[in-house]
């Protein structure tokens, strides 16, 4: 198991409890999602994941094989460069083309001959179908483009786990969908997904376990959308969707 949280408490770094008697799993292969109002605990969670935010209240905390209740801060490092993290607004280097911001990360990680760092750069671009891209700039590109090559620097280093804090936010429906689509793949290489969205609709495009945060819990509602998922998201009234989930199980396969 990838993840394992069992009874953890969340906090901000005010000392504010976001989330409590947190039960929270990932295997590898894996599509989560994490719903939720915003403000619920979404973005909080994920940065315990990524270790912004600190767990020190728990039954069990485990990421990547590592107890990260206490964990050393010498050990966050090696962490991070078992997993990937994809933002909403991207977080692409200006100032540095395509094939530079994955350079970029790719010699901050350990990288050194010149030859492996290229191979991986053209392999990673041709995985998100943007080769032609390496010498643009990022304000050359448009959001989906952007988007998508967040995803290949998240990938770069075949990462355990992406972890994608609500990666369609600022994206239209069909890029949104594209989007999706290309993170589903990265599954299928043994990579587990954990994201937020408040895109509800793509849950039924694109089925998966999903998570609810509300009222300072976490609970893993996948079985119960099998019947109607009737979350709405915040300040929207529109009318409640039928979205059917797939199981665990059914995402081993």
């Amino acid at each position: 198991m990838l993840i394992d949280y069992k009874k953890a408490k969340i906090y901000q770094n005010d000392g504010t409890l976001v989330l409590e008697d947190v039960d929270f799993h990932v295997d590898e292969g894996e599509f989560i999602y994490v719903i939720g109002r915003v403000g619920a605990g979404k973005s909080s969670l994920l940065k315990t994941l990524y270790f912004e935010l600190d767990v020190d209240e728990a039954e069990t905390a485990v990421v990547l094989n590592h107890d990260v209740v206490g964990l050393k801060r010498k050990y966050i490092p090696a962490l991070r460069r078992q997993m990937g993290v994809i933002f909403q607004d991207f977080q692409l280097l200006s100032d540095r083309t395509v094939h530079d911001n994955l350079k970029f990360v790719l010699r901050a990680t350990g990288w050194r001959k010149k030859d492996e760092i290229e191979e991986r750069i053209k392999d990673v671009l041709e995985d998100v179908e943007m080769q032609d891209f390496a010498g643009r700039y990022p304000h050359e590109l448009s959001g989906g483009e952007q988007q998508r090559i967040a995803i290949a620097r998240a990938i770069l280093n075949k990462p355990k786990v992406i972890i994608a804090d609500e990666p369609t936010g600022n994206l239209d429906p069909e890029t949104a969908a594209n989007i999706l689509q290309l993170l589903r793949q990265v599954t299928h290489t043994g990579t587990a997904v954990v994201m937020t969205t408040h895109n509800i609709p793509l849950l039924s495009q694109f089925p998966g376990i999903v998570y609810r945060c509300a009222d300072h819990h976490l609970e893993e509602i996948t079985n119960d959308y099998n019947k109607i998922a009737s979350y709405q998201e915040e300040d929207d009234a529109e009318e409640i969707r039928r979205v059917e989930y797939s199981t665990r199980e059914d995402l081993s396969n």
